[in-house]
């Protein structure tokens, strides 16, 4: 059985219907032979996409399979009791050249009665925005189903919704439930529940190619909205250089952001969890034992719980976030 090390995978390219190009032009993934890409899936356990390793010995193995193989060795005791060969999170870069359909994604109870699935609580980092980009995140006034079904059905739905000018750095926790949509003009990394439940409310009245519609939700949202008005919906935090920043913390994922100049060393042997690095800035060799990874912009790195100890050597500087169960 080979020993494991910091993984990276090959990227899962998806063409969508508001996808654009700044996966190739700003994070340099060439997804030709496809139209567009709205999505890159970096690190998936879904079954319809499993991720598969594209460096070192194990290079053509999935995910799936070295699951299976080397659970709590690759996962952590606690994270494979809980999860099983099931691996709990998903690691995406969104480019929304359009606006994405305004939706909402059930809890774990919900899914797990409706589709035999986890829920989906997810978080969003803001790599680039362009000059006035948006999004969307919960309401914007108290309500309850009767008020937003008036307004559904009225055509007023915008009304109640908060919406966000966002910039680099920002980053939004989107726990199930909550109302939500990525606006045009940005690039944003995504950490998620492994979860691929959408359930779309409203799509700005969107053809596609044929002329088609895409389906609507309408009925399955109601039961999953969180209906209830919070007063601050950004994540806020203060940036630190060379000391890590927790920006979200949740039952499914914590992450936090690693700015640094100078090289540092971790120490996850009392995570007892892999851990997850997503580099959205500059570059650095990962240090592990006797070996050596490089790593730049756009890579994901999955660092196995076997692993105790890593050293990030920046050369110029860099900015990850770094997420583990």
């Amino acid at each position: 059985m080979a020993t494991l090390y910091p993984l990276k995978f090959k990227t899962i390219f998806k063409d969508k219907i508001w996808g654009g190009e700044k996966i190739r032009t700003y994070l340099g993934k060439d997804f030709s032979p496809l139209p567009n890409c709205g999505e890159t899936w970096e690190v998936s356990g879904v079954k319809s996409d499993v991720s598969v390793v594209q460096n070192g010995p194990l290079e053509g193995q999935t995910l799936a399979a070295l699951l299976e193989t080397h659970q709590e060795e690759l996962v952590g005791k606690k994270v494979y009791e809980r999860f099983g060969n099931e691996f709990p999170l998903l690691i995406k870069f969104i480019d929304a050249n359009e606006d994405l359909s305004i939706q909402v994604h059930p809890n774990d109870a919900l899914a797990r009665k409706r589709h035999n699935s986890f829920g989906k609580t997810e978080m969003w980092y803001v790599l680039q925005a362009d000059e006035g980009a948006s999004l969307i995140a919960g309401f914007n006034q108290p309500l309850d189903q009767e008020i937003y079904l008036e307004k559904f059905n009225s055509g007023h739905l915008i009304d109640i919704l908060n919406k966000e000018e966002v910039k680099a750095g920002d980053v939004f926790f989107l726990p199930a439930g909550r109302v939500h949509t990525i606006g045009k003009g940005l690039l944003i990394a995504e950490i998620q529940q492994t979860s691929d439940i959408t359930y779309r409310i409203y799509d700005f009245d969107r053809v596609d190619d044929k002329g088609n519609k895409r389906e609507l939700h309408t009925e399955d949202a109601l039961a999953a909205i969180d209906y209830n008005f919070y007063p601050e919906y950004k994540s806020l935090y203060k940036e630190k250089l060379n000391e890590p920043v927790e920006v979200v913390t949740c039952p499914y994922f914590t992450t936090n952001i690693l700015e640094y100049t100078e090289s540092v060393s971790r120490d996850y042997a009392a995570k007892d969890s892999f851990v997850i690095h997503v580099c959205v800035a500059g570059s650095y060799t990962l240090l592990y034992g006797e070996e050596s990874l490089k790593v730049s912009m756009g890579d994901c790195i999955l660092i196995p719980a076997s692993i105790d100890r890593v050293t990030l050597h920046a050369q110029k500087g860099f900015k990850i976030l770094e997420s583990y169960v």
